[in-house]
């Protein structure tokens, strides 16, 4: 079987000081300016992935050491630079084909330039991340016993590759779809097609939405308590998160749910912990992983556009393999079942109260 890397970074300067607890005094920008002078390190060594097939891969973590805030500062070069210089690390210690994680698979085009420049294959892992997060949403939408034919959904994000394809798969199930962008044109285009689509650019019509599928490359988040419909479903497929934090706190009444997060076969060791139960990682990583077990060492998933071939031929391999959909979660915790009866009971409350 083929042997993999997969890119990582951190996703806030804070998260660094969990590593590093004297850098807490810090200001952000103090310790991005130390960031940027290091080069890519070897996070560590993955073992103990096995396919119910029998096959079994081996890979290796390595840190890119940017925020999103970083990458979203530098020019796109310097981006490719930094990015290369991790892929070509984890060539070293092995990789046959490397995974992008996070913000390194949406800086300039989506994989595309890294993927011609890296020694090996390179796949963003955004078709499994598609597929997870489709499933997901509709596992919620089927929990709380949400009627789709007369409910509206909402995807923030809808012109990236992820969250295209995930309106042009779920607008159909639902009475209407508004498509979230930032750049009206764009949105249009990306809602072409879909008849019950919407497009906008206002982020706070998603207080008209049941279901949220949120999925940004924003550096902060952009989903507050006040923009939540009464009993709304909100699946965020976005690292960092578009949900911020202050739902958990302030809209008890609403369901959210973290996208991309399955359960691995065998016996994974990662050598890190993602805030996830054990042997579970982000499907990004995953798609990486099946790559691996199936020998398959290819350039899969680029660019901007993800095709609902890529994401059927995933959930395929998901099959095949043992890959499975972790239960529900949000903010690094499990979602109790007291929470989806609170949120059900909130869903009966009349529009008008």
């Amino acid at each position: 079987m083929a042997r993999f890397g997969f890119i990582i970074h951190p996703l806030s300067a804070r998260q660094i000081t969990k590593l590093y607890p004297a850098l807490k005094l810090l200001p952000d920008r103090m310790i991005e300016a130390i960031l940027a002078k290091q080069g890519p390190r070897l996070a560590s060594e993955v073992t103990g992935i096995k396919s119910k097939t029998g096959v079994e891969t081996t890979g290796v973590l390595v840190g890119c050491s940017a925020t999103p805030k970083m990458f979203a500062r530098m020019p796109v070069e310097k981006s490719y630079e930094m990015i290369l210089d991790a892929v070509n690390m984890a060539v070293d210690n092995g990789a046959e084909i490397v995974g992008l994680g996070a913000f390194t698979s949406v800086v300039g085009d989506a994989g595309v330039t890294i993927a011609e420049r890296s020694p090996v294959p390179i796949t963003t892992g955004n078709s499994y991340t598609v597929a997870t997060a489709i499933q997901g949403t509709l596992e919620a939408c089927d929990i709380l016993e949400l009627d789709k034919s007369k409910a509206t959904i909402a995807v923030v994000g809808s012109t990236g590759s992820i969250g295209r394809t995930c309106a042009q798969v779920l607008s159909p199930e639902f009475a209407k779809a508004i498509l979230i962008g930032r750049d009206i044109e764009r949105t249009t285009e990306s809602a072409a097609g879909i008849p019950n689509a919407v497009p906008s650019i206002d982020v706070k019509q998603i207080i008209e939405a049941d279901v949220v599928v949120s999925v940004t490359s924003s550096e902060t988040s952009v989903i507050q308590p006040e923009d939540i419909k009464l009993g709304a479903i909100i699946c965020d497929v976005a690292r960092p998160r578009d949900v911020s934090r202050r739902v958990a706190e302030k809209r008890p009444d609403v369901l959210v749910i973290e996208g991309g997060v399955v359960k691995v076969p065998g016996t994974p060791d990662f050598g890190i912990d993602f805030g996830f139960p054990k042997g579970t990682a982000y499907a990004c990583m995953s798609e990486t992983f099946m790559l691996a077990l199936e020998d398959r060492a290819e350039s899969f998933t680029l660019g901007k556009t993800v095709s609902k071939e890529q994401v059927e031929e995933m959930l395929s391999l998901a099959e095949k393999h043992g890959f499975e959909l972790e239960g529900f979660r949000a903010f690094e915790k499990a979602v109790t079942e007291e929470t989806i009866e609170r949120v059900k009971a909130a869903r009966l409350v009349p529009s008008s109260a």
